[in-house]
């Protein structure tokens, strides 16, 4: 069951941001070939409305962010200050981490919270977006869903952290499909390419 949650949130971020970034490429590249006098092709352009691409990509990198910072909490890719934090003993250390994580939790299940609430009261409401002209409270829907995977997350990092004693750690680095070791060692230059010193006169042949 968690693996299904991993990949549908990996899945979800990496869709939004692929489908967000050819959207952006198209509505870029119909602005200026509209802008072309080709008989027949501009008309057919300029009949074409993208108008709603740069309100819908908006609304895609809100949903990437909301669904990126919980992928983050899981994977450890957040920024953290911890340089008072390592410098406390082990047993202090250990229970200003999990008060933290846990001061996250409840962070964002208040967020969670309170945008369920403002969600409902935006469903019995006419409010529709400008451009798309779809009801707001699907693009507002962001907000509980994301915020409560992501108190989902810190509960998950906190009860890792009171098991095994460790944080999830992303390391930045690393990229993925490539081995730590012997990957290089096939463009490493052959000793023999650099060409021999020549024999200094009256040196020994």
């Amino acid at each position: 069951m968690m693996k299904v949650l991993d990949h549908l949130e990996e899945w979800l971020v990496t869709l939004l941001m692929g489908l967000a970034t050819v959207i952006i490429f198209v509505a870029v590249v119909h602005r200026y070939a509209a802008g072309v006098s080709i008989p027949y092709v501009q008309d057919w352009l300029l009949s074409l409305n993208l108008s709603w691409a740069q309100e819908l990509c908006i609304y895609m990198f809100v949903w990437v962010a909301k669904f990126g910072a919980a992928y983050g909490v899981r994977t450890g890719i957040h920024v953290g200050v911890d340089v008072l934090i390592n410098q406390l003993n082990d047993a202090i250390r250990n229970k200003v981490i999990v008060f933290g994580l846990l001061a996250g939790a409840l962070f964002t299940g208040v967020i969670g919270t309170m945008g369920t609430k403002f969600v409902y009261e935006l469903s019995h409401t006419d409010q529709i977006t400008p451009d798309l002209e779809w009801p707001v409270w699907i693009i507002y829907l962001a907000i509980p869903l994301g915020s409560y995977l992501m108190c989902f997350r810190f509960l998950q990092v906190t009860w890792g952290f009171i098991k095994t004693g460790e944080l999830p750690h992303h390391d930045h680095g690393h990229v993925e499909g490539m081995e730590e070791d012997g990957q290089f060692e096939a463009l490493a230059m052959p000793s023999d390419l650099h060409p021999e010193e020549p024999e200094k006169k009256g040196g020994k042949k």
